[in-house]
């Protein structure tokens, strides 16, 4: 089974899948990582610094990478919900996700896209529409470590058919930055 970890860059899924991959419990596919080392993309977008991915390539490398001896296969990126039925959508706060796209050296045109984005719920809104089953964890206040528990918790839930509980504690839609965000 594919699960996505997505959401927009800067709210942690790289921290937390390189942390469960240490744990070799699940196997971990990062796909912003793949699909530039396998050029399984379609063009170069200069300006927003960035590859354009072929999802249908893509896709395609993902089904060939999983490994079955893992219950479970988690794909790190911001585009996994394209791949996955069910995905954890981690978001983050946008004036905190300012702080920390700002010390990845992204332009000030690309911060402000990514915000936009958080504020406006687009991967959120791109999960619930594309994927079969989606999770919700506000990563703003708490560590890395904190988020690791909560995916591990929504992960257990998922092998155990479903825990009614866990999937209204993380069920989408509970997160909102609009009103505080967006003009």
């Amino acid at each position: 089974m594919l699960v996505g970890i997505t959401g927009t860059p800067g709210t942690g899924k790289t921290a937390v899948t390189e942390l469960l991959e240490k744990k070799r419990k699940y196997q971990v596919i990062h796909l912003n990582e793949l699909i530039r080392k396998e050029r399984l993309y379609s063009e170069m977008d200069r300006e927003r610094d960035c590859v354009v991915a072929d999802m249908d390539l893509v896709e395609k490398r993902v089904k060939e990478l999983v490994n079955r001896i893992y219950p479970l296969t988690l794909i790190d990126s911001h585009l996994s919900h394209y791949i996955a039925d069910t995905v954890i959508v981690l978001r983050t706060r946008p004036d905190i996700l300012q702080e920390r796209l700002s010390k990845r050296g992204y332009s000030v045109e690309k911060v402000e896209e990514n915000l936009d984005a958080e504020a406006l719920d687009v991967i959120l809104v791109e999960s619930v529409e594309w994927c079969g089953e989606v999770f919700e964890i506000d990563t703003t206040k708490g560590s890395v470590e904190d988020t690791l528990a909560s995916v591990e918790e929504i992960l257990e839930s998922i092998l155990r058919e479903r825990d009614q509980e866990i999937q209204q504690r993380y069920s989408p839609g509970s997160v909102d930055w609009s009103d505080r965000f967006l003009d």
